[in-house]
């Protein structure tokens, strides 16, 4: 059995929202046993975003004013963005824009790991689809990491994964929503 196969994600956890009116941010805090510079790496370079990501960079996000091309994985037609990043103070913060939603990432050392926080803005009525995609994301990565890759699962094909429909289901009670149904254009 592969490591993929054997792979089931934990609970829902680690995720609030912030709400400001429509405009809902999604906070996910998970920690790693990789230190800052590895996880730096595996946010900022192309090679390492194709291994958990839910997008595709055609350059490096590790320098700010750079202008990178994001392509969503998974979607059902091309969708592609240009961002410009806004913030990266290696191995500490990184901000950029993705698709109208900032994204911001903060890097925390603890002990020989790293304290992961993502914050993004995502309609609130796919709150908890994005809270399970990157949920899944942060697994992938973490186990890329360990040296012990399962490969990406993002988009539809994480959609179809008993284990994200499962999240859906929590991060949606967690936050007090409706679990959404299937939107066209899924975003993880």
């Amino acid at each position: 059995m592969s490591n993929r196969e054997m792979y089931t994600p934990g609970p829902a956890a680690g995720a609030e929202v912030q709400k400001d009116g429509e405009k809902w941010t999604l906070v996910l805090v998970r920690e790693l046993h990789h230190p800052p510079a590895m996880v730096w790496q595996a946010l900022t370079d192309p090679a390492h975003l194709r291994e958990w990501a839910p997008f595709d960079a055609d350059g490096s996000l590790g320098t700010v004013g750079t202008t990178v091309k994001l392509t969503t994985v998974g979607a059902p037609t091309p969708h592609v963005t240009e961002t410009t990043v806004t913030r990266a103070d290696a191995p500490k913060a990184l901000e950029y824009n993705w698709g109208g939603f900032d994204v911001r990432w903060e890097l925390d050392a603890v002990g020989g790991g790293t304290r992961l926080t993502l914050w993004t803005n995502i309609d609130r009525r796919f709150i908890s689809m994005g809270a399970a995609g990157w949920h899944i994301c942060f697994d992938v990565l973490d186990r890329l990491l360990a040296g012990q890759p399962i490969g990406r699962i993002v988009g539809p094909e994480a959609m179809k994964f008993g284990g994200w429909q499962r999240l859906n289901a929590e991060y949606a009670k967690q936050f007090g929503v409706e679990t959404p149904g299937w939107p066209s254009r899924p975003r993880t």
